[in-house]
């Protein structure tokens, strides 16, 4: 299978420059239905499942490949260039905000611009740095996935959208966890949760901009700044919204934000 359909790439508009969306874990594409078409006018968007989720090609999943964020930044950059992108923009949101970093080191020249959505570098808490979990609540936030995805997923999604008053937001981060196959979801949940790519943002040239919301259980405001403060040339805009998912539950703001960015 060609490298479009592993990873079911879709493309939209017929500006000059592209613009890639990367999902988060547990997501696939449709999570930009509300972002991506406000750009369709003026840049060739396009939208693509990281392989083991959505619809791309789950017979390509290789554990060894997939056990750090490296292997999902070298699909971005393979992906880009079979796509003909150069000094394009990149999104990504949450643990693909830093599958972006990566990706961006390897090859400078594919982005020159990167929106990073609910970036986290390092979830676990060390020393100074505050990032929003202990080691051990990780450890059983991972042990709750292995035991019982089906449980994981109805209790920790409406926690990690947020909204409590809108709860269909919540109910559909459920069932796009429920669809990801129970195995690759936790090996997928280990590769986010105990990565650590906090030196990886000092050597990103692009120009970045880190969406943060006002309130986010995985991603809590004082990461938005570590990574805002670590880049080289960045912009933090914090969004008055809760949740971790501002491309679902702030649409109109996300938006908003990136185009005041671009």
């Amino acid at each position: 299978m060609s490298i479009i359909g592993r990873h079911n790439v879709k493309q939209a508009g017929t500006g000059e420059t592209a613009m890639v969306f990367a999902h988060g874990f547990g997501c696939d594409q449709n999570m930009w239905r509300a972002v991506a078409p406000a750009f369709a006018d003026r840049f060739r968007t396009i939208l693509f499942d990281h392989v083991g989720a959505g619809g791309s090609d789950l017979a390509a999943y290789d554990p060894d490949r997939y056990a750090s964020l490296d292997g999902y930044a070298d699909d971005v950059v393979t992906l880009a260039r079979a796509l003909g992108v150069t000094g394009g923009v990149f999104v990504g949101h949450s643990v693909s905000a830093m599958v972006g970093i990566l990706a961006a080191k390897r090859a400078p020249e594919l982005f020159d611009r990167l929106v990073l959505v609910c970036p986290s570098p390092r979830y676990i808490d060390e020393g100074d740095y505050v990032g929003g979990f202990s080691r051990a609540q990780v450890e059983e936030l991972l042990d709750f996935l292995d035991s019982n995805h089906m449980g994981w997923s109805q209790a920790m999604a409406p926690v990690i959208m947020g909204n409590p008053d809108r709860p269909e937001l919540g109910g559909e981060l459920v069932n796009s966890f429920c669809r990801t196959d129970p195995d690759i979801a936790r090996r997928f949940a280990r590769t986010t949760f105990l990565s650590d790519n906090r030196a990886d943002l000092a050597d990103v040239t692009a120009r970045c901009l880190v969406i943060q919301c006002a309130e986010d259980v995985l991603a809590p405001r004082e990461v938005g700044e570590y990574v805002h403060r670590h880049l080289r040339d960045s912009a933090l805009v914090l969004l008055d919204a809760t949740g971790h998912c501002p491309n679902l539950s702030a649409p109109e703001a996300t938006v908003a934000a990136i185009e005041a960015f671009l």
